[in-house]
């Protein structure tokens, strides 16, 4: 019996798991805009976004799109590129208190010669007061906006914040190509078989991104 609890033990040893100091989903997230998958029409040689950043642009923006397309990693990377300052907001978590505490704060950052990207997430859960409470700031360049959606902005965003952004349209990217390949680099390892662990970071191939599950030979 003792024999056969060490083969056991043996068969199933798995080494202690070290402490992470960000989530997965985190870890994973694309490090630049060319690491973004898909979305051609906005980030492609004559997308929306590409031709603003050439002409050092950026438009205040509404990015519609379903969960999981990058909405909001788009406007991280797109505050990093200009060299503004990200600041974020939850449109389910945070009122018209925060909303103006974080426009006070570009204001202050705009007069010592700082521009803020203000992004909020589900901006279609703001009623018309939070929403009203944007325009000036983004009339007078105080901040360039980016409100992410799920739902369709000519119904949920008021007229005067949705004639003052442009709507970029994001889609799943295996909708627009189900043809794309997706490139797989091990680009991390942690301790979980004892040797290596590899994660998915899709990097371009030929235009496109796109992922395919890969085991290292090793394991």
């Amino acid at each position: 019996m003792m024999k056969k609890n060490r083969e056991a033990g043996e068969l199933f040893h798995t080494t202690t798991p070290t402490a992470v100091s960000e989530p997965l989903a985190q870890r994973l997230r694309p490090q630049s805009l060319n690491e973004i998958a898909g979305q051609e029409n906005l980030l492609g040689p004559e997308g929306l976004l590409s031709r603003a950043l050439s002409q050092k642009n950026m438009p205040s923006a509404i990015f519609w799109g379903p969960p999981g397309t990058g909405k909001t990693t788009t406007a991280q990377l797109l505050a990093q590129e200009v060299g503004m300052e990200f600041v974020a907001l939850s449109a389910v978590l945070t009122g018209v208190k925060e909303l103006r505490g974080a426009l006070a704060r570009a204001a202050h950052q705009r007069q010592a010669g700082h521009a803020t990207l203000l992004f909020i997430d589900e901006i279609h859960r703001y009623n018309k007061a939070q929403q009203d409470a944007l325009l000036h700031a983004v009339e007078d360049g105080t901040i360039t906006f980016v409100g992410a959606t799920t739902e369709n902005p000519s119904f949920e965003v008021i007229g005067p914040l949705l004639s003052r952004c442009v709507v970029m349209r994001f889609e799943p990217p295996l909708r627009r190509k189900p043809w794309a390949l997706f490139w797989i680099a091990p680009w991390k390892t942690t301790p979980s078989c004892g040797r290596c662990t590899w994660l998915w970071k899709p990097v371009p191939a030929n235009g496109s991104s796109a992922m395919l599950p890969v085991t290292p030979a090793a394991c």
